[in-house]
């Protein structure tokens, strides 16, 4: 596997990123103190311009791979991809892979924007997505496909994927999309057919949507992100964002089964309560510690905050007017990640063949920006116990950064696949990796 290629990057990002870096003012906080439930949250801080702190792209040499907890060992299951960011196993063992980058729709409204903007192609969020689905066919488990194919082309920035029968359907940064899928089949030519509209352009902040179903089938549930940060966009930009949404499989209908909610990603069903459960960005530029991302179950009818509190009823001034009745109504979310890990990814593991792990949550955290310590960069495992969080998040997946801080990779969505491994898309490495343990345990095929 080579480095991936050397971005052309501006003097000017680069300088940009140097000077945002230094204006932290707040020292940032030691990550495990803010892992678990009821998180402390320090006093806000407000910033002329806010830290940020990029990590630039290194890629992967030849033979490199992250690093594993004890008693696992990783290897790249497929590379070259383009900006892979969901692996999608199917019933027969093939494993999809949604392909994707964000459509380029954001105004440029405050010089933050315009830095932002240099800062984050500088990190590698500006490279190609092949917004398509690749299948890859592992047909006996040996961690060495023997066939690869593009099954759907030409999507719209793609990002969540279910299968529910004979319907694959797949959530584009505009739409729910089904399209007829057959047992076995590695090229889809059909058309695909519109399920529902999702908020897209003109401005799409938050552009990727997440997607899953209900046990029985009958609803789909997408999160929906906000149009911002903390609404600079206008409050008309927000409408039906910020949400998870549930629509009927049959009719395309849909309602704000939830909503508070800033960028939801990772939607999945907890197996033991059949509880739909979320991870979530938070916002920024109001500390190195705030607010902390966060894994939550998703209530029906609940309301999570965002953007007049967070983390419960903790008020955020800047958002103009202020809704006292909506923040007297914020639940808090069931367990803090740390502030600014982005996480992208979520799985529920009752596989039985990672030794060690077993009925809890593996959470892709995609890595920090805006805080002057790395943050995220890993996946991790939350244990579980009677469908709830039950200890601290353990390391499972690092060195996604290397020793002088250089991204070699950053990992996005996850799944399992029939043998019991965990599939990480790693969309700066342009790599799915393979988690399996070290010493095989005999686990029938799922």
């Amino acid at each position: 596997m080579m480095r991936a290629s050397s971005m052309g990057v501006s003097a000017l990002a680069l300088a940009a990123t140097a000077l945002l870096a230094g204006c932290g003012g707040d020292p940032a906080a030691p990550a495990a103190t803010q892992i678990g439930a009821n998180p402390p949250l320090p006093a806000q801080k407000r910033y002329l311009i806010p830290p940020i702190k990029v990590a630039p792209p290194a890629g992967w040499h030849q033979g490199e791979t992250p690093t594993v907890a004890a008693g696992l060992k990783i290897e790249a299951l497929a590379t070259g991809f383009e900006h892979p960011r969901q692996p999608y196993v199917l019933p027969n063992g093939d494993i999809l892979v949604v392909e994707s980058n964000g459509p380029g729709y954001e105004p440029v409204t405050r010089p933050k924007e315009l830095i932002m903007g240099w800062v984050m192609k500088y990190a590698g969020a500006g490279a190609k997505g092949g917004n398509r689905i690749t299948l890859i066919r592992d047909a006996n488990g040996d961690g060495k496909p023997e066939l690869r194919s593009v099954l759907i082309d030409h999507l719209v920035s793609p990002f969540g994927i279910v299968l529910v029968g004979g319907d694959l359907y797949v959530a584009n940064t505009d739409a729910i999309v089904r399209y007829p899928y057959q047992t076995g089949q590695t090229t889809i030519t059909a058309p695909g057919t519109l399920v529902t509209e999702l908020p897209g352009g003109p401005i799409d902040h938050h552009w990727t949507k997440s997607l899953t179903a209900s046990p029985d089938g009958s609803k789909l549930y997408v999160g929906v992100g906000s149009n911002s940060n903390i609404t600079e966009n206008g409050i008309e930009a927000e409408k039906n964002r910020a949400a998870v949404w549930e629509v009927d499989r049959a009719t395309g209908a849909h309602r704000v089964f939830a909503s508070g909610l800033r960028n939801p990603n990772g939607l999945t069903v907890e197996p033991t309560t059949q509880q739909l459960w979320v991870v979530v960005n938070e916002r920024d530029e109001i500390g190195q510690n705030l607010v902390p991302d966060y894994l939550t179950s998703v209530k029906d009818g609940a309301f999570y905050g965002w953007p007049y509190s967070y983390y419960g009823q903790h008020v955020d001034p800047r958002v103009m007017p202020q809704r006292p009745d909506l923040v007297a109504k914020a639940i808090a979310p069931d367990y803090s990640l740390s502030s600014h890990v982005a996480p992208l990814g979520l799985t529920f593991y009752t596989a039985g063949a990672l030794p060690g792990y077993q009925g809890g949550a593996f959470i892709g955290e995609h890595g920090s920006w805006d805080r002057n310590v790395f943050n995220g960069y890993r996946v991790v495992y939350v244990p579980f116990a009677n469908g709830r969080p039950s200890g601290k998040a353990q390391d499972v997946v690092t060195a996604f950064l290397d020793k002088d801080g250089h991204a070699r990779g950053r990992p996005v969505g996850l799944a399992v696949d029939r043998t019991g491994g965990l599939l990480i898309a790693d969309d700066l490495g342009n790599t799915v990796w393979r988690v399996t343990a070290a010493t095989p345990r005999q686990v029938a095929a799922r």
